[in-house]
């Protein structure tokens, strides 16, 4: 399905120095606009119906409400639009968990600049895009080599282990989540289990090791908002 006359962006990432990079390297094609562009997916959700982009290009490393939970959100205000990941996460179980909820697209924002506007476009097409860095994790994972121990969990398990390896306590994360600390608690169990870890120690261990989380302090892709 070809896209009839300019393409219209949303850009969403929390660095505004980011922004200013794509907005330049999509409006210098001369076919896509740049709409809009929000620094958290909170902001976004204001401006998606307003603005009816055909394309969203999502962070989902965000402040506030992680990026793939975004992803459901935005859907549910505007069905029709392509939503595009860019995110420094290329490794599973992020992109599954991102195409999951919706997504057609996914990019490492390790990868070449050259692949964001062919994206874009197959996006706005309605068509998959999944960048070359990504879909060679994908593969390699799925073959069972270079699996990330990550990809044992469900996707709620995930937001749970990286919650937990943020240093959240259970009754935190069932408040910003909506669910029942005893549901938590479940959750919790099942993350240990299931990645074999003992404590919460080996549990920020093995979030490092895995790039759920990094030294540095920079948010995780599924880190929850805090009241």
């Amino acid at each position: 399905m070809m896209h009839e006359g300019p393409i219209r962006v949303l850009l969403v990432d929390d660095h505004a120095i980011v922004r200013a990079g794509l907005c330049g390297l999509l409006q210098a094609t001369g076919q896509i606009e740049v709409v809009g562009q929000a620094a958290s997916s909170e902001e976004a959700c204001r401006l998606v119906a307003a603005l009816t982009p055909d394309v969203i290009v999502l962070d989902i490393s965000l402040p506030g409400i992680s990026g793939i939970e975004a992803i459901t959100r935005l859907l549910r205000i505007l069905p029709t639009v392509g939503i595009l990941v860019l995110s420094m996460h290329e490794s599973e179980p992020f992109p599954t968990m991102a195409l999951e909820r919706g997504a057609l697209g996914y990019l490492s924002k390790r990868g070449a600049p050259e692949e964001l506007v062919p994206a874009v476009r197959k996006v706005a097409g309605g068509q998959r895009y999944l960048g070359n860095a990504v879909a060679q994790s994908m593969a390699l994972s799925h073959l069972g080599k270079d699996r990330n121990p990550l990809s044992l969990l469900s996707s709620r398990e995930v937001e749970v282990f990286v919650w937990l390896a943020r240093g959240r306590t259970v009754n935190e994360i069932a408040t910003a989540i909506n669910l029942s600390p005893k549901t938590v608690h479940a959750h919790r169990a099942n993350v240990m289990r299931k990645l074999e870890v003992r404590g919460i120690a080996e549990l920020v261990q093995l979030a490092v090791r895995s790039g759920a989380i990094d030294v540095h302090g920079d948010l995780s892709a599924v880190e929850p908002p805090l009241s």
